[in-house]
């Protein structure tokens, strides 16, 4: 079973930690490094694993990022099929989290932090996604088959808030 657990108050220092690891070796290159999905809206349940974006200005700056963090022990996954996003698996050695790299202004940085800052500001539908995503992980195994069904399943719902984030935009 995939573990979704309700909202921790240590989650936004999780990111932070985080966070400060990475400046050193990215800011020169970055826009920011974004607290995003569901570990960043205060109230919402979610997988313990944090999700962070560092953003790029432009497409160019993409190659250097992925080397350096390569360099730090980062493995390069590709854009996992979501274009103009690039994933990273961490280092064995830190705390899990999930790691992007997506420039600024991109579909897979707006949908990122529109959808964040959308459930930010609407509790009533952070408690309607934190159901379907604690139905959803009681359903399916904690495999790479259960993971992309978990995910499947609720891309409904987040549809639904990102079109209703950006109608608000």
């Amino acid at each position: 079973m995939i573990v979704v657990r309700g909202y921790d108050p240590q989650w936004p220092q999780r990111f932070e930690e985080l966070r400060r690891l990475l400046a050193p070796h990215v800011m020169d290159l970055a826009v920011s490094i974004e607290h995003v999905g569901s570990t960043s809206v205060p109230g919402c349940a979610a997988k313990p694993i944090i999700d962070l974006d560092i953003v790029v200005p432009a497409a160019s700056a993409m190659a250097e990022l992925i080397e350096r963090l390569t360099r730090q022990g980062y493995l390069h996954e590709g854009d996992l099929g979501i274009r103009g996003r690039e994933a990273f698996q961490q280092p064995p050695a830190l705390p899990e989290h999930h790691l992007y790299a997506v420039i600024a202004g991109s579909k897979p940085h707006l949908d990122h932090v529109l959808l964040r800052d959308y459930l930010r500001l609407r509790p009533d539908e952070v408690e309607r996604y934190s159901a379907l995503k604690v139905a959803l992980a009681q359903r399916f195994p904690a495999d790479r088959a259960g993971r992309a069904a978990y995910s499947a399943a609720k891309s409904d719902l987040v549809e639904e808030l990102l079109a209703k984030s950006s109608a608000r935009g």
